[in-house]
């Protein structure tokens, strides 16, 4: 009797637990369509190949430069870990989450994070932080990112942050409760529609143009675990102008560059070199790259990397030649269906994930 009082007892228990789970699998939100970019971060793991170059960093990095196309023209086997507003301290938690997995050659940021020097908002977190699996690399970034309202222990526990979803559950929070699809190429977000880019708001003058000691302080940390690494860090400018880049910024980023013997490319002033034409090549006025203008930057910015660093072309090679493929056959797809759907429709209407075993 005693034992069978004891069974009972852990059964309730792990009833409970298995409850609680399956509540929490629901209630959190799943990224699938519409605002997708909270997929991003975990993407990643679902990865089979390994990466020579291994990309950090916002919506610069993981809408401009299309890491299929770089496949294709060098066979640089390529990933960008990227999310949206993905502040400093974050890319540098997600490569050294990265780098427990796999050892790059190269790794690129891209500076324009460095701007922001605290919390921004608890979305923006969430959708850099809730993918990572847990390590001491996710527990820092909550650490250094969460803003006064937020709590740690609604990182450990989701359920807490999302009980009240209830009235917000659609179709897809049910569709994707154990497996999603995906929603990027290796990390790149793909659009192919375009809006020419339009006159920007002059730029306002700044009392400071100092980037702050956190900011910069991890960009230190990124360069430090880089060298203990063996991996080449670059530091990259996209080449879109909105939000502006203001020349002192750059000056700093330059400086610091120069200062701990690594490379820095601003492609703002390489655009024509890179062969953009922002009235074609982008599809939200300015703001990013659409498809046509991430390859371009892929051809270009793949050609600078091949020159400066001992990179694989791994297009003979047989067991990368077939995984690459898929990617390459998966990117074809879903370039045919946005532009079968602006042909019908006149604009895009599936912005979500699509399905790849």
């Amino acid at each position: 009797m005693k034992y069978k009082k004891v069974i009972i007892g852990i059964l309730a228990v792990l009833l409970t637990f298995t409850a609680l789970w399956l509540l929490q699998r629901l209630l959190v939100p799943k990224y699938q369509t519409g605002i997708v970019e909270g997929s991003m971060v975990e993407e990643y793991y679902r990865d089979k190949s390994d990466h020579e170059v291994l990309m950090v960093g916002d919506c610069e990095v993981y809408e401009n430069i299309s890491t299929i196309r770089m496949w294709e023209q060098y066979g640089i086997t390529s990933y960008i870990r990227g999310s949206a507003q993905q502040l400093t301290w974050q890319s540098y938690y997600l490569l050294e989450d990265a780098l427990r997995y796999e050892t790059p050659k190269v790794a690129v940021f891209n500076v324009l994070a460095l701007k922001y020097n605290k919390p921004q908002s608890e979305a923006y977190n969430r959708m850099s932080i809730d993918g990572m699996r847990w390590s001491k690399s996710k527990v820092g970034s909550i650490k250094a990112s969460m803003t006064e309202e937020e709590s740690f222990v609604d990182y450990v526990f989701p359920l807490l942050r999302y009980h009240s979803r209830w009235s917000e559950l659609t179709k897809d929070d049910f569709k994707y409760m154990f497996k999603k699809n995906l929603v990027t190429h290796n990390g790149y977000y793909m659009r192919v529609d375009t809006l020419p880019q339009d006159e920007f708001p002059d730029p306002p003058p700044l009392p400071d143009y100092t980037l702050g000691d956190k900011a910069m302080g991890y960009l230190q940390k990124m360069v430090d675990l880089c060298k203990e690494k063996g991996v080449e860090l670059v530091l990259i400018k996209a080449p879109t102008e909105y939000p502006h880049w203001y020349k002192e910024w750059d000056e700093q980023v330059a400086a610091f560059a120069e200062k701990n013997g690594i490379k820095y490319i601003n492609f703002i002033p390489l655009q024509e070199n890179v062969g953009l034409d922002m009235s074609k090549d982008t599809y939200d006025a300015g703001l990013h790259l659409n498809t046509s203008g991430a390859e371009k930057m892929a051809d270009y910015f793949g050609a600078w990397l091949k020159i400066n660093y001992d990179l694989t072309d791994y297009r003979d090679n047989k067991e990368y030649a077939e995984i690459w493929q898929k990617k390459v056959d998966f990117y074809n797809s879903m370039k045919q269906q946005q532009y079968d759907e602006l042909e019908k429709y006149g604009k895009l209407v599936s912005f979500g994930a699509n399905a790849i075993n």
